[in-house]
């Protein structure tokens, strides 16, 4: 105990001061990160239809699924190929997860997505996979997560302008077999994103991307060398290339990542909320680089679509 000047010792009175209990924030920042991803990834996406589309006519669609993987393959190697090399056995332990995840993810859904493009508008082939957040929610609550009332709210009110928008856009148009492929691509991937959430504990994301574009690209291989025999190649021009470019680098290795990333972050029946503004994306697009028309009542979908997303894809819980 300190002493004072005059030599007699002087006490302080200690007070106790109870803990004070740390303030309870949600957490914003992680929520936040992973719906900015889901969008980046769903804006891209919306590109690769409008790309499947342009290439039906000059590129089969299992040549189209096969170099997109190789591109995205090669782009991912120098990230990826170290540390799946590094988690080998963990890889190898989860193989029948990695293999269903590659097959759906990777060597269907995009051949699927390729072949409907031959028949069916671009409009029609982002209005169709709009059916697979459904799909997304209903593997999520049957997995035993609550969604919440508002989350559930957003998701009928974006598909509510979902149903509109077909019936605006594609209300005179017949139903084409490409029409059935994007409901099996839409199934696809839906399936795809629900499996996500149940990636194997401890498996980088950059070694499972690694892992599924390389299954992929080898289950597709067989494919690839049938429609060889078949159809005969494709002349590689700046009008083939530059989409296989972009689908290859922007709709495959960002895209996925950030997707892949998003689930993680704030699983996938959230993230089928954003992925509801894949349809107004992709009507844009068309409209902007096809000439489809797009009028008032159509902006009216998107909005109400894009109310239900901002509703449902909230940090809230409710």
């Amino acid at each position: 105990m300190p002493a004072a000047a005059d030599g007699h010792s002087t006490t302080r009175p200690t007070t106790r001061t109870s803990p004070v209990p740390r303030a309870t924030t949600r957490p914003t920042a992680p929520v936040a990160l992973g719906i900015g991803l889901a969008i980046l990834a769903t804006l891209v996406w919306s590109g690769s239809f409008v790309t499947s589309r342009a290439l039906g006519d000059s590129v089969p669609p299992v040549q189209h699924a096969f170099w997109r993987w190789v591109i995205a393959l090669a782009v991912v190697t120098p990230f990826g190929a170290r540390p799946a090399w590094r988690q080998r056995a963990l890889v190898r332990h989860h193989l029948p997860y990695v293999l269903l995840a590659s097959l759906l993810g990777v060597t269907v859904y995009n051949t699927l997505v390729n072949q409907a493009g031959v028949t069916t508008p671009a409009a029609n082939m982002g209005m169709i996979m709009a059916a697979s957040p459904v799909l997304m929610a209903l593997y999520e609550r049957a997995s035993g997560v609550r969604l919440g009332a508002r989350r559930v709210t957003g998701l009928l009110t974006a598909c509510a302008g979902v149903v509109l928008l077909v019936g605006l856009v594609g209300g005179g148009a017949s139903f084409s077999s490409g029409d059935l492929w994007m409901i099996a691509a839409a199934c696809s991937f839906g399936s795809y994103s629900a499996l996500l959430r149940r990636r194997p504990e401890g498996l980088e994301g950059v070694s499972f991307l690694f892992t599924t574009f390389l299954l992929g690209t080898v289950l597709l291989l067989p494919v690839q060398l049938v429609s060889l025999g078949a159809q005969g190649g494709f002349t590689p021009t700046p009008g083939t290339v530059l989409p296989l470019l972009y689908v290859g680098i922007a709709s495959s290795a960002v895209a996925f990542f950030a997707w892949n990333k998003a689930i993680g972050l704030i699983g996938p029946s959230r993230a089928g909320v954003v992925y509801y503004l894949q349809p107004v994306c992709v009507a844009l697009l068309s409209w902007t680089l096809l000439g489809e028309p797009t009028g008032w009542a159509q902006a009216g979908c998107m909005a109400l679509i894009l109310g239900g997303v901002v509703l449902g894809a909230g940090a809230g819980r409710g």
